[in-house]
């Protein structure tokens, strides 16, 4: 026996020194060359009977080759843009991973939310580019079979800047160009940004969108805005018009300045402490290569020496004891001197007592409770009159929703605070001969109020831009923002996911991801700080994302049943948010089990949800496998996971044998039969139909019951009793029912005695209970009676106790303290006959007893 090898169709013929050699019918091959090994090998080994020729098996030679050596051009992006930097791995076989290194070895690029590298590319996404992504990246890429790792050349990512700035001669024309891409074609318009309007002179052609500003001057210099808007939003662009460069110099009297403290810049000039000796005229010269300009001002210096004639001091301030006092010292003059103050003789300095800068103003928040003291020192011969003020206006006690209420010596108390009830209140006190006033600034903080101008600036399939303006922050700094959207198919508002995941308080853009396609949304922002949440901007207008292919399919696929040579194929229908765009339907793909092939069909309502294919040549009963596709407008989606199901089965042929029934009681019937085999290729059974009827009834009026599984017995109650029953059952499955089976009959029990139990006597002696009653004779149309069953309980709601007998009487052992509740009946082969009335039977306070006798009479 040898054996010998194929390469590709072609035979290898070891030889000595070559890379091949067989070793025990193996093949050994050194030095692997991906060129010249790689591709199909087969194996035939031969003996004196004959040849067989192997599986064959593929080789395939992992390997990873360098990166070319130039380098590669920088990559300019503006800030807050995304980009994607290239890897472009080198020629190589087998499994890949990539990584890149940040400026150098060994600082790697995280991935996070804002990063991504793609495994299959190695590509390296940055969805917004900050000032620290700035440098120089390198892919790093690994084969995962040789283990080897090779680096590319360095790619240099820098920030763009654009220049915005545009030197314009003096008395020269300006045409500044604006166009925007857009579908709808976006209209043009041009605005100044720092609040002066476009001159007269300005033309713009609103075709075109360029703006021409003809005999340029120095007032027509400044910010300019282009903006682009369309029925899906806007975009603007800022751009600086500038005069052309120009020298200028400040002259005071004639004589240029260039002292110490004197500073222009910016053309700005600013002089340090004034002296009286820079009164005089002051002249700007501008100057450039087209001319000179000058422009004059003079300069007054005030000196006024301290006057107190405009802001006398009061010659008398009341204050209570205790409290605080506020003296205010306004003197006029210039420039601005030392004040001091003196008690008497004595000079004051600044302390814990005395300051010259005493706070006015109380924080507090909102829902909490303040008191507003106002209390004066005062001769005990003048009546006081206390008027309260808020924002200058009078406060009617009573008035205000019961928010304000007046407390004793002049107080005031402000219950449940709001955020309307911030400002300024004064206390005004006043006697016949004098008044004083204080004010107090009184601040809320409470949750921030809701942020404004919430829009939408862009909607994609699955995301969506945000954009808003700060609101109030009611005196507590915004710590986080929060996005909630509703759709017509949410419960309500619901949070979000968004890039980046925690929103600041200083963050006024957000992207919301992971969106459902072609879904209408509507959004909203919230603010909280401190204190707590606030109310919610205006809902956004309505937003729809973008439609793509369906990625979600049905979910329990299933089927069967059916009539003769159909195949019945179900599923759960894909909800509408679900559809992700228009033209939503079904690809149901089918094929006999074994076969290669799919057959499909399309179902374009996006509400069905079953689809049958009938065909004569499909055997009863024959498994299918079978997946659901969803396809829309856009394209097709995924299908889903392969089922298998069974085409539609034959009714069951055979009825059921060895049918049976006998009476159990007046009222029941059992019937039995012999089980039909339980399945086969073509019939399977699913359970029995029972059919009843009495002998005075038809037929067609006949009662059902349907068995479930393999069961061989069934028990018919609510029969009447004496009475003949005619029986009929078949099988079935879910093709229909099988033929019936002969009919039989059986006649019920005769019923149970009518009469209850009479002249029922019970005893006691000591814990037991002694019962006798009259034996119940039966009617000539009712059964013997067999025996009695005594019930006996402690509680009318409690379930009784049964004991049976064949007697007319009965001894029970009776607990302590308990009453008990008994009643009797007889039974007899026909089921159980009527109950006594109740009897009751005292409880028993314990102790020695005597023997009572006592008698209840029961009847009906």
């Amino acid at each position: 026996a040898y054996n010998l090898w194929k390469l590709n169709d072609s035979f290898i013929v070891p030889r000595s020194g070559s890379r091949y050699a067989l070793t025990g019918g193996n093949l050994r091959i050194s030095h692997l060359n991906k060129e010249e090994d790689v591709g199909i090998y087969q194996c035939l080994a031969t003996n004196s009977f004959g040849t067989i020729v192997s599986r064959e098996a593929s080789l395939h030679i992992a390997y990873l080759e360098n990166f070319k050596t130039q380098s590669r051009s920088p990559v300019r992006v503006r800030e807050g843009q995304g980009v994607v930097l290239l890897c472009g791995p080198p020629p190589h076989s087998g499994e890949l991973t990539f990584t890149w290194i940040f400026n150098e070895y060994p600082t790697f690029v995280m991935q996070n939310t804002r990063r991504f590298v793609s495994q299959k590319t190695g590509n390296l996404y940055i969805a917004m580019v900050e000032p620290s992504d700035v440098g120089n990246y390198t892919c790093v890429v690994t084969n995962t079979v040789t283990k080897s790792s090779i680096q590319g050349p360095p790619t240099p990512l820098v920030l763009r800047v654009d220049g915005r700035a545009l030197k314009v001669y003096h008395c020269s024309t300006v045409k500044l160009e604006c166009f925007a891409l857009g579908n709808p074609v976006p209209t043009i318009s041009w605005r100044r940004v720092d609040g002066v309007a476009v001159g007269r002179k300005v033309d713009v052609n609103k075709a075109s969108g360029v703006l021409e500003i003809p005999y340029f001057q120095q007032e027509d210099a400044g910010l300019y805005e282009c903006v682009a808007e369309n029925s899906k939003g806007r975009n603007s662009l800022l751009g600086v018009l500038c005069s052309y460069e120009e020298k200028k110099r400040e002259k005071h009297n004639g004589v240029s300045l260039f002292q110490d403290r004197v500073q222009v810049n910016n053309g700005v000039l600013t002089i340090s402490s004034l002296k009286l000796a820079d009164i005089g005229m002051y002249q700007c010269v501008a100057e450039n290569k087209h001319g000179r300009v000058f422009t004059n001002t003079e300069l007054r210096v005030i000196a006024v020496a301290p006057d107190f004639s405009q802001n006398m001091l009061k010659p008398q301030t009341l204050a209570r004891q205790g409290g605080d006092v506020l003296i205010e010292c306004r003197p006029k003059m210039s420039p601005h001197g030392m004040i001091s103050w003196r008690k008497g003789k004595e000079a004051l300095r600044e302390s814990h007592r005395y300051d010259g800068n005493p706070a006015g103003h109380l924080d507090v928040t909102v829902g909490e409770s303040i008191v507003l003291p106002c209390q004066v020192s005062h001769d005990p011969t003048l009546d006081l009159k206390f008027t309260w003020f808020f924002n200058e206006q009078l406060i009617h006690f009573g008035n205000h929703g019961g928010y304000f209420e007046k407390r004793s010596a002049g107080d005031i108390m402000i219950r449940n605070i709001q955020l309307r009830h911030a400002g300024k209140y004064t206390c005004a006190v006043q006697t016949k001969v004098d008044s004083v006033s204080i004010a107090t600034d009184v601040v809320v903080r409470g949750a921030p109020g809701p942020p404004v101008d919430f829009q939408v600036t862009e909607m994609t399939d699955s995301t969506a831009s945000l954009s808003w303006g700060a609101g109030p922050d009611n005196h507590s700094p915004v710590h986080t923002h929060n996005i909630q959207a509703r759709t017509t198919f949410s419960l309500g508002w619901q949070g979000v996911i968004t890039v980046p995941e925690l929103l600041g308080g200083k963050q006024l853009t957000a992207t919301v991801i992971d969106l459902s396609p072609w879904v209408e949304y509507e959004f909203r922002v919230l603010a909280t700080n401190a204190i707590g949440t606030g109310e919610p901007s205006k809902p956004s207008k309505k937003a729809r994302t973008k439609d793509m292919p369906p990625k979600i399919t049905p979910s329990r696929v299933n089927g069967g049943g059916g009539v003769r040579s159909e195949l019945v194929i179900t599923w759960e229908p894909v909800p509408e948010e679900l559809q992700s765009g228009p033209g939503f339907g079904y690809v149901v793909a089918f094929r006999p089990q074994g076969a290669q092939g799919w057959m499909q069909a399309a179902v374009t309502s996006p509400d069905a949800s079953r689809y049958i294919f009938k065909n004569e040549s499909i055997a009863p009963f024959s498994p299918f496998h079978v997946k659901v596709g969803v396809y829309n407008n856009k394209g097709e989606g995924p299908f889903g996971p392969v089922a298998t199901i069974y085409s539609a089965e034959e009714e069951p042929s055979r009825a059921p044998g060895r049918v049976r029934a006998r009476s159990v009681s007046a009222s029941e019937v059992e019937a039995t039969w012999k089980a039909l085999p339980w399945s086969n290729n073509r019939r399977r059974i699913l359970g029995y139909e029972l059919r009843y009827w009495g002998e005075r009834e038809r037929q067609e009026t006949a009662s059902v019951i349907r068995t479930m599984g393999n069961r061989t017995s069934v028990v018919i109650r609510g029969l009447e009793g004496s009475r003949t029953y005619f029986i009929s059952l078949r099988a079935y499955n879910s093709a229909g029912v099988g033929p019936h089976c002969a009919t039989v009959n059986v006649t019920t029990k005769k019923p149970p005695p009518s009469q209850a139990p009479v002249k029922i006597i019970w005893n006691t002696s000591n814990s037991k209970v002694i019962l006798k009653w009259d034996h119940v004779r039966a009617m000539e149309n009712e059964s013997e009676v067999t025996g009695y069953k005594v019930m006996y309980t402690q509680d009318r709601h409690s379930r009784p106790n049964v004991v049976e007998t064949n007697t007319t009487s009965l001894e029970l052992a009776l607990p302590v303290n308990e009453d008990y509740v008994i009643q009797i009946k007889p039974f007899s082969e026909g089921g159980e006959g009527s109950s006594s009335r109740q009897i009751t039977i005292p409880r028993i306070a314990g102790g020695t007893f005597c023997l009572t006798r006592l008698e209840r009479w029961a009847s009906n």
